[in-house]
This record gives structure tokens, sequence and C-alpha cells, in this order.
């Protein structure tokens, strides 16, 4: 596509116009070809409609005017001759014409305009990156000094836009936000982000509306009705499970009664007014209806549009979309949830609406993951930005915040705190091992937050479900572990690697060849082979089955399993306490006799290798065998994250010298945007690659699905279902091995960096190290 269409403009239409295409319209400047209507659209309504949904967009934060200027002038370089005439030969020939470049001339007539008041000046970006991308400040500001002491290469263009609209030249800068000053480069570098995403959505949503009419924004939903369908529907859930239980369940027990307790309290504390939360909860205390109740009750008391729930692991998603789709979606008319995740193939759903609300999420209650949010935080493509205005005037839930990686804690709790003083954002911080963010630079000074719980310590007693033991001995090896397990008719094991996973379940069926209770889990197995392990899981542990499952970290958060016996390889506190969240979860045995040993196996991977390093040194000096404490001692944790922290953090948010981001923070002062995209990259691509499997053990219907998706990508015509055909075949291996399978044949290619493996899969634990 030239840098001149619109995004929204269906591929392949100029081809379709070819023998239809009605002439231009004399003297008027065009900004898109022509719609199914045979109607040209016009400059000055693209560029009027684009500034005022602009407007609409930016509002909540005091930016309007400033959002509308740029949205009615982001088009200015399009009334160039040369860029008229290749868009009409396009449209009426069907082949693609050369055509400049437009995004100087709008970005060079702003900054006349803004001359007079400096800090405006980085907005000229907006313009000139709403194709393209925001680029570094530097390189804009050379741009524009060089059209102000020649600005030939753009008079035409504004010339002839004047021609028709002459406000074009007013050269009044727009009204800012009254709380921006130019002493603070990151809160400007914030505001840039957020005009940047409202001018991008409009632009899009407006040539949308020329090509495909009738899509526009959807108006804001009713919070309050949403909230209450939320409530009615909870409580029949709540009433169905008890039901399920059979006569003995009908009455609520020890633990629904606590539930209960906890959600009405969330309630309450959703009256208080928008700032930031803490949600502490132990596993199992229902923390997916308390923050959920409490996030829609808050929209709902203050006027706010939409809930973003966002959580590190797609397991997670998946699941609590799930939940939040039986009690948000109405039986009929617009889905109130969105899910929006890369295992989500937005594009193959027949709703046009979920295509679109995926890309700017113009849907009521988003369940997302931490990637996709820091990436529409901190990038710089349109593509990533185009939702961030969004989140202005949300409930923002933050789930199992201790996940967020502290590498990077500085710039995405500098910008969360941006979003929550500025653009109107509750964020509620939700975790059993809440860590003690305020610690770091960017939140030590004067940012209140407050417990939805008020007193979490007496939970965590109440709900204490297991006892630790500690096995630290030299001579613990993963064999004496996965001996020992055995001798237990249902147990769980938690390594730290997908080779520790492997070695585990080889001796479990070295001595019980086809047992179906020894079972494995981790991401070199296929989505829908994992899915089937946890459901055999379930089944076998609801019926008492000897059941034996040895997982990576995968299944610590958002997998709802019950064991009453666990063992965890020694990691993090906060990754030992999520895994004793699959011990005796329902609390149906006494705490004393469901017990989780943390072990640290000799010849297993070594924590300090796949970890945060200066997290373990904090850990080593607090966790483990008396006198040491438990990892779900409070008091200890505090102290831990406050250790850990310490250790990383820079004296100021700046400081070159800090280990939390500190350097991309002072990326973001100087308006870097393409470096700073670049090092927030939450995803280590460089180590891990999705590959598409083929199982032996699939039916045959199946594999004619796959085989039939692999081949429209190879050939070039995918279908709107083929990626989505695929998700449930992909499983992820290390890139190394990847390499070793092109080159002994176990991989070929699919298309780009997809492969497929047609290796060796085992049947229990999928593509198995070191057999590439």
């Amino acid at each position: 596509m030239s840098d001149g269409e619109s995004n929204d403009q269906p591929s392949g239409a100029v081809g379709r116009r070819k023998r239809s295409c009605p002439p231009p319209p004399l003297d008027r400047n065009i900004a898109h070809s022509p719609g199914p209507a045979g109607t040209w659209h016009l400059l000055v309504d693209h560029a009027e409609g684009t500034g005022e949904l602009a407007r609409a967009f930016a509002s909540p934060w005091g930016g309007g005017e400033l959002a509308y200027r740029l949205g009615r002038d982001h088009d200015i370089g399009k009334g160039a001759c040369a860029w008229q005439a290749g868009l009409i030969e396009e449209a009426v020939t069907g082949r693609k014409a050369p055509r400049p470049s437009h995004k100087d001339a709008g970005a060079y007539a702003f900054a006349r305009a803004a001359r007079r008041e400096p800090v405006l000046l980085p907005f000229a970006g907006v313009i000139e990156g709403h194709h393209t991308g925001l680029s570094a400040w530097k390189g804009v500001r050379t741009l524009l000094k060089s059209l102000m002491k020649n600005s030939s290469p753009v008079d035409e263009a504004i010339r002839r836009v004047a021609a028709e609209m002459p406000q074009i030249l007013d050269a009044t800068p727009p009204t800012i936000p009254e709380w921006l000053g130019q002493e603070d480069p990151v809160r400007v570098e914030m505001l840039v982000r957020m005009t940047f995403s409202a001018v991008v959505d409009a632009d899009r949503l407006d040539a949308a509306a020329h090509f495909r009419p009738g899509t526009r924004p959807r108006a804001d939903a009713d919070m309050v009705a949403l909230w209450e369908r939320f409530e009615k529907r909870r409580q029949a859930a709540i009433a169905e499970r008890r039901r399920e239980r059979g006569p003995d369940g009908q009455e609520p027990s020890w633990l629904d009664k606590l539930r209960e307790e906890i959600y009405q309290e969330a309630l309450e504390a959703a009256a208080g007014a928008p700032g930031i939360y803490r949600l502490h909860l132990p596993t199992g205390a229902g923390k997916t209806y308390a923050g959920g109740g409490f996030a829609l009750r808050h929209a709902a008391s203050h006027g706010m549009r939409r809930v973003v729930v966002a959580v590190p692991f797609i397991s997670i998603t998946e699941q609590n979309a799930a939940v939040y789709r039986e009690l948000l979606d109405p039986e009929r008319g617009p889905r109130a949830v969105l899910e929006h995740h890369s295992a989500v193939d937005v594009e193959s759903r027949s709703n046009r609406w979920a295509k679109l609300a995926a890309e700017n999420w113009d849907a009521p209650f988003i369940v997302t993951t931490t990637v996709r949010l820091i990436e529409s935080l901190f990038g710089n493509r349109p593509s990533d930005v185009r939702r961030l205005h969004r989140l202005a005037n949300s409930v923002i839930v933050l789930d199992e915040v201790q996940a967020l990686p502290d590498q990077l804690l500085t710039p995405i709790l500098s910008g969360l705190r941006e979003l929550v003083e500025h653009y109107g954002v509750t964020l509620v911080l939700s975790s059993a091992t809440q860590p003690e963010l305020a610690e770091l630079n960017p939140w030590r000074s004067d940012l209140p937050q407050r417990d939805i719980v008020a007193t979490p310590a007496p939970l965590f007693e109440q709900l204490r479900r297991v006892r630790y033991e500690w096995r630290t001995d030299p001579d613990v090896t993963l064999g004496s572990i996965a001996s020992e397990a055995s001798d237990h008719r249902q147990a769980l094991v938690v390594v730290n690697g997908t080779k520790d996973a492997n070695r585990i379940h080889a001796v479990w069926q070295e001595s019980r060849d086809s047992d179906p209770g020894v079972l494995h889990l981790s991401t070199r197995m296929t989505g829908a082979h994992r899915r089937a392990v946890i459901a055999t899981a379930k089944r076998r542990l609801k019926g008492g089955l000897v059941t034996h499952l040895v997982s990576t970290s995968l299944i610590e958060a958002g997998v709802d399993l019950d064991f009453p016996r666990g063992y965890r390889a020694r990691s993090l506190p906060e990754s030992e306490q999520q895994a004793a969240g699959r011990v005796n979860r329902e609390g149906r045995h006494a705490a004393e006799e469901s017990v989780m040993v943390i072990f640290e196996p000799a010849d297993g991977l070594q924590p300090h290798v796949i970890y945060n390093r200066c997290g373990i040194a904090a850990a080593a000096r607090r966790f483990g065998p008396t006198p040491l404490k438990d990892p779900d001692d409070l008091d200890t944790l505090r102290t831990y994250y406050e250790h850990r922290y310490r250790m990383q953090a820079g004296r100021t948010a700046t400081d070159p010298n800090g280990a939390t981001g500190e350097t991309i923070e002072a990326l973001r002062a100087k308006l870097d945007f393409p470096q700073v995209a670049d090092r927030m990259q939450m995803i280590d691509n460089e180590h891990s690659a999705p590959v598409v499997v083929i199982r032996p053990q699939l039916d045959q219907v199946e594999k004619g699905k796959a085989r039939t998706a692999i081949r429209e990508l190879r050939d070039g015509i995918p279908t709107p279902e083929t990626y989505r055909a695929l998700q449930d075949h992909t499983a992820s291996i290390p890139r190394r091995e990847l390499d070793n399978g092109i080159a002994v044949g176990h991989a070929a290619q699919i298309t780009g960096e997809l492969y497929e493996w047609v290796g060796p899969y085992h049947s229990h634990r999928g593509i198995e190290p070191d057999q590439a």
C-alpha cells in the first residue's frame, strides 16, 4: 500500500473500480478514490471528519483542540498536483502509480503555527508519522528546520488546499491541556503518544466510513447496565455451581462464604475516588470475580468508558475472557467482551465489529495480555498505538502484576502514572504477591495506593491451605523427586525448564509404561495437546484416580487444578506461591495434610539461569527452611521486594546505572519513539520460535484442516480461517533447535519465519529436547 493510501481501503479495491470509475470532481482536492457508492472522498470532507473524530477522542484529557488541528491538517500534502494525478491514475487504470510522500506539508503547516508555543513543536511528528509511525523528535526537528529555511517542497500543496480550506493558514497555536508543561519532557512524550493515537484512529475510521459506509465508533456503553448484568449472572453462576455439587453443596461452604465477603468488600471499595488500587488476595480467594466486580462498579459509579483487564499469560487470558463473556455478553446485539492477544485471529471472525474493535479497542470490556498493553503504551507503529487513546477514562486491571519484568519497570510505572494523573485512569494492581512498586522512582513521590481489601493478612492465614516442606540437601535430584512424588496417589511437580519436565516424565513412564495417569505439560506441546492434558488431569483428580503431572511454570497461573500434594523446583517466591495455589485449591483438606515441597535439584536447571538474579539473591536470604520463612509470609515478601528493587534501581528515573529501565526513560525524555519501542519489547523472540505440528494422534479431519491451512499459507492465499486453524497446532521450541531441525530436515518453511515441524513428536511430551 502506498504512502497515500488509507490502511482501511480494501486491498484490490483499485482494480475492482477500473471499469466504472466516475470522473474526478473538477477543482477539488481528493483524499481517497471512489467508495462503493462511486463517490470520490473529498479532502475537505476527510480533513473535517478526521479532525472532529480526533477532537472527540482527545477531549477526555483536555487535548481536543490540539487533536482536531492535527487531524484536520494531517493530509495537506495530498493537495500536491503530482499526488492528485497519481491517485486519479490508479483509480482509473487499476494500476499503481507513483505518488510523492504527503506527510511533510501538514507537519510544516502545524509547526509554523506552533512556533509561538514551543512545547507544541514535537506534535508535528504526529502528522509526519501518521502512516509510518512516530519518528524520533531529533529527525523531525531536522526536517522542520530544513522546511523553515526552504518551504518550496510543500508550498504547492499548502496553497492548493488553502484555496478550499483557508483555515489551515491560521497561525494561532491550538490550546493545550492546562497540566502540560515544558519542564517535564516525559509528560510531553505521553501526550504526543495519546494525540497520535487519537489522530490515527480518527483517520482510519473516517477513511473506513468512506469505503465501508456505516463503519463508525459505537456509542459509549451503559456501564451501569453492564455492571448490573455482571452481578445478576454472577449470582446465577454461583447458584449453578452449588447445584452441581449435589445435595451436599446446596449450602455455601466456608470458602464460598469467605469469597462472598471479599467480593462485597471490593464493591464497597469501588465507590472510592479514581486512582491506584491494590487487590491483594491469596490464590483461590475469588480474584476474578472481585477484580471484575470492582472495576465494573467503579466505572459505573464514576462515568468511565471501559474496563481493560491485562494478564501476563495467554492461558489466563483465555480462561478469564471465557468467564467474562458468560457474565457480560448480551444474548443479542454487539458483544461486550473483546479478547485480544496473539492467539486470537480476529480477522477470521465473520463479525466485522470484532476486527475493528481489536484494532482500536472500541468495546466496553477488553481482556488482553500485558504484552499487548505495553505495546500500545510504548509502541510507535500506528497499528500498536491506534488503540491507546481508548485507555483514557477507563479502569485498567493489571492481573498478576508481579510478573512485570524488572528491567522495564521504570518506564512502565512512569507511563501508568501519567495515565492515572492526567488521563482519568483508575489502575488496579491485582496479585497474591504484591510487589512493593512504591520503592521505585516513578512512584516514590506522592502517589497513594489504596487497598481494595483493607486487611489482606488475615485472609492469607484463613486461606492457608498448604504446609511447606524444603528439600535442600545436595543429594536431591530430579529422579529422587520423581520417585517421591510417585509414592503418592496424586501429585504435581513443577520445574524450571522443559528439559527437566521431560526427564521427570520419562522416569515415571519407564516404570509405568502406558499409564494414563502419567501426564506432562510444557510449551513444546501444541495448544490443543496442552488443553487435552489439563482436561484429563481435571477429570482424573475429580474421580480420585492416580494422577501424576509434571509441568513447567505455565501451570502456575490460570490453570484451575486441585492436587493434594505438590513439588516446586526452587525459583522466585512468587512462583513458588503460585504453584502452591494448585494444591488443596478448594480447601477440602487440612493445610497440615496438604504438602508443598520446595526442592533444589542438583541436576536441574538452576533458578538464576532463567529468573531475575537480584530476585534470587534477595529470596535466598529470606525464604527457606527454618529459621527462614515460607513464600507466603507477607512481611517477608515486602522486605524481599524492597531489597530486590533497591539492588537494581538507579537513584533517579533516568540514572544510566539503573537496571529497571532507566535508560529507556531517558530515551522517552528525548522523544526517541523508535528506540523506546525497540527497547520495550517484553518477549525475547530471538530465543524461542513457534512451529506448527500436525500430531500423529489427530484424526484425519483435523489433519486435513491443518494441512489445508499450511498449503494456503505457502501459496500466499490464506482464507479468513487459515490462522485460526493453525492456532491449536502451534508449539514453541528454542530457536537453536529450530535451526538444527531445518538443517536435518525436521522443519520445513511455511512462510516467512513460520515453520512446520515434521520431525519426531512424542505423544506425551511433544517436541523433545535435543531431538532436532
